[in-house]
């Protein structure tokens, strides 16, 4: 009688090898920070990037923001990534997604880098395509994908929410073609621990759905050939639900929760992305 082997995809091998050296860094990182804060009874943060004062990008007030409308933030990023797109400004990157990505720390994103921000509060996939274009003439070196929750709070299927991304990808590849593209997978929420004004909403979505939706997503990045970055593991309780110590409310992360993220952005661009980025450099 014989026996069938099942194949176990190469991308997928090297994947589960990269995102276990993710964790572990992460984990040390964050470990290390903790020591030190409690050695000092401080808490330990990167200083502001600084890169090249007069060519920074600003950012307004995201106090201001919190009371716009969807078409005037819509304009104030486009205003944002048309000065980005005149001064051009060395080792840009983007940060292209909903409220998540909108509320990042500026002084917690990784150093080395100008940010331009791209991120809506209650962003959905089919938003974010529909407004791409906005930085069409910018020359980002990463431009770094979040996206989805809001489809799943909404009851967006799978289906048109993996199409989305799809055409996400498809889009910034033909725009951008000397970019990065790194999709990262759709965060957990913290399920009934959750205090979210719309909770009942969360825990109408299955944390397991978002797992296997973030498998399907790794597997097109990958047939795709762009980069995918696994979040949802390093946020994770034992239960699958989202670590009560990495969010406000359920949904939204504390600062605890974007160290976190800052740690996997800054481990990432050093293990997958820098190096390739100097291989392009020397050709």
């Amino acid at each position: 009688m014989s026996t069938s082997v099942k194949t176990f995809p190469l991308w997928a091998f090297f994947s589960l090898l990269t995102n276990g050296i993710l964790m572990l860094a992460v984990i040390l990182l964050i470990w290390q920070q903790q020591r030190v804060a409690a050695f000092f009874g401080i808490i330990t943060s990167p200083e502001p990037i600084n890169l090249n004062s007069d060519r920074q990008i600003a950012t307004p007030d995201l106090g201001r923001r919190h009371q716009l409308n969807y078409q005037e933030w819509v304009d104030i990023l486009n205003q944002e990534a048309e000065v980005a797109a005149d001064q051009s400004p060395p080792h840009l990157t983007i940060l292209a997604g909903d409220s998540l990505s909108l509320w990042f720390p500026t002084e917690l994103l990784p150093e080395g880098k100008n940010w331009l921000n791209q991120g809506i509060s209650g962003e959905t996939s089919n938003g974010l395509l529909k407004r791409l274009n906005i930085f069409d003439r910018t020359q980002p070196e990463v431009i770094f994908v979040m996206i989805g929750i809001n489809d799943l709070i909404r009851g967006t299927s799978d289906r048109v929410i993996l199409n989305n991304q799809r055409q996400i990808i498809n889009y910034l590849r033909n725009t951008h073609p000397t970019a990065q593209i790194v999709v990262q997978s759709i965060l957990p929420h913290g399920a009934e621990s959750a205090t979210w004004k719309k909770r009942d909403k969360l825990l109408a979505i299955a944390n397991s759905r978002i797992r296997k939706l973030n498998e399907k997503l790794q597997s097109i990045s990958a047939k795709k050939g762009i980069k995918y970055l696994d979040l949802y593991s390093l946020f994770t309780n034992t239960q699958g639900n989202l670590r009560r110590e990495f969010t406000t409310d359920g949904l939204h992360l504390s600062r605890e929760g974007y160290i976190v993220w800052r740690s996997a952005l800054q481990i990432y661009s050093d293990i997958e992305l820098k190096p390739q980025q100097e291989k392009k450099g020397k050709r």
